[in-house]
């Protein structure tokens, strides 16, 4: 698919094939498309967890408004990223650059970071939205239909995931085959809504 088309076509879906399976090599090419989005310094905080436990799914469902597409869609990704990520090991982030390179990012993103907690959580979250689009983007193109979801309980989910204290938790992404129209597109803002020039 066109990358524009998909970016018109990739509405939220609220009913999904609960019958049909994503294909494996599907699933890790949207993955392995999602990691392509970008981060501050090469971190790669973002951690995907994917649920794949029936009676995990229920669970979330009761958390989740009795959402549908929690249990029915093909694929269920919870979108996390570590906090501290850019004091574990951060050469390796750099591993493959030029040796002057390496040196200078992995030599800024301590003090970039250091004692600034609500850039990390900041960062953390940038970083999660940017892989998140990349994900329900590259499903579109792939002739799946997505849903970013942000209607749950965080903190429960958050225990059942057993998400570590040093993550942040971001939206769900339910992904699979919709058997549900989108309602109509409200409405786009106009450009001279949204686009400033210079500034206010």
């Amino acid at each position: 698919m066109d990358l524009f088309d998909a970016i018109y076509q990739r509405r939220a879906i609220k009913g999904f094939d609960s019958e049909f399976v994503i294909p494996a090599a599907d699933e890790t090419k949207m993955l392995e498309a999602a990691i392509q989005a970008p981060t501050s310094f090469n971190i790669q905080h973002w951690r995907f967890v994917v649920v794949r436990d029936k009676a995990l799914r229920q669970e979330m469902r009761k958390l989740g408004n009795d959402q549908a597409q929690i249990t029915d869609a093909s694929l269920l990704v919870i979108m996390t990223a570590d906090t501290k990520a850019w004091q574990k090991n951060p050469a390796r982030y750099w591993e493959k650059a030029p040796k002057e390179v390496a040196d200078l990012l992995v030599g800024w993103m301590g003090p970039f970071h250091d004692g600034r907690e609500w850039l990390q959580r900041d960062e953390a979250q940038r970083s999660i939205g940017m892989a998140m689009q990349t994900l329900m983007l590259s499903a579109k193109g792939l002739g799946y239909d997505s849903c970013p979801m942000i209607g749950f309980d965080i903190e429960a989910v958050a225990k059942l995931i057993n998400l570590p204290a040093d993550h942040v938790m971001g939206p769900m992404v339910a992904i699979g085959k919709g058997n549900k129209q989108p309602w109509p597109k409200p409405g786009q803002l106009a450009l001279n809504d949204v686009v400033i020039n210079n500034t206010f």
